[in-house]
């Protein structure tokens, strides 16, 4: 590990490596591309980039079409992704943004490649939205130039990033991270690395004792959903909620608070066991507490 007066000075941000082109990446993509930055967007699964770039192209259209961003803004944006299988295209990036699944190993994995590749004075980031930052900057060969940048989904829409520094992370890389989401246009609250930090230590509970409200028997899923909406004033339900992020993801997040905070009010529902284990992770698998395979919606119990 190189001593923090040996780190070289942080450079000025121009291009950005995301890796991981699922719905995060896609979407922290698109918000840099818009704000100026040159991307690469790197992941091993080559169909995936291709999705990847598909929906970039789409949702600058959208927003051409809307008058959000004129022709030549739209052109420009979509000219500075480039994507790829290889980490060796992060060789020229200031700042590496991880966006992979919410799996400690995977994403530790992608850390010790990453810096086999990655310039020196470069930051790196972590999209994680509840593992510990300061473990996984301790994979890295640079903890101080590590943080935690947790965007919220989809990232297009929502103003909020949680910045989160790990033990070691220094002041400078915070302060550029925190000049990084302003550039981006959204808005930087600090939380400390604690488990799951701030909006998912209160939302994912809420969805998990949503989940055993149903479980028990309480309400079925759409007497649950439309109470929250009208009850107060959601906007979406906790269990449509959860099928949008994903339950797989959901359960990750309850895993590791129940493991980090050793408090069973955190002990996830078997409901949402048994669902993940189904592969009834929602909305991307088609089927989760709602049926997404017809015409509308349809709760599935």
């Amino acid at each position: 590990m190189m001593d923090t007066d040996e780190l070289p000075p942080i450079p000025e941000i121009r291009k950005i490596a995301v890796i991981g082109a699922g719905q995060m990446g896609t979407g922290i993509t698109q918000v840099a591309t818009l704000a100026g930055y040159e991307v690469r967007l790197i992941d091993v699964n080559g169909e995936q980039l291709d999705k990847a770039k598909a929906r970039i192209a789409s949702h600058a259209e959208r927003q051409q079409r809307k008058g959000v961003i004129t022709e030549d803004e739209r052109q420009r944006a979509l000219s500075r992704v480039a994507t790829s299988t290889s980490y060796a295209e992060v060789a020229d990036c200031q700042l590496a943004i991880e966006a992979a699944t919410e799996n400690e190993t995977v994403k530790r994995e992608i850390l010790r490649e990453l810096v086999q590749h990655l310039p020196k004075a470069a930051l790196i980031a972590s999209n994680t939205s509840s593992i510990s930052i300061t473990r996984l900057a301790a994979s890295t060969d640079r903890p101080e130039r590590f943080i935690g940048m947790h965007f919220m989904n989809p990232v297009p829409a929502m103003k909020l990033v949680e910045l989160i520094r790990g033990i070691a992370t220094d002041e400078p890389t915070f302060l550029a991270s925190k000049a990084i989401v302003e550039r981006l246009g959204k808005t930087a609250v600090t939380a400390e690395d604690f488990p799951a930090f701030i909006v998912n230590r209160i939302l994912l509970p809420m969805i998990n004792e949503a989940i055993y409200t149903l479980y028990e028997g309480v309400g079925n899923v759409e007497s649950i959903d439309t109470a929250m909406k009208l009850g107060a004033n959601h906007p979406m339900g906790p269990l449509e909620l959860a099928d949008f992020i994903g339950l797989d993801t959901c359960l990750s997040v309850m895993q590791v608070l129940y493991e980090g905070l050793a408090d069973s009010k955190y002990r996830p529902c078997p409901l949402l066991v048994k669902y993940v284990e189904a592969g009834w992770l929602g909305l991307k698998a088609r089927r989760g507490f709602y049926d997404y395979r017809g015409e509308k919606p349809v709760p599935t119990r």
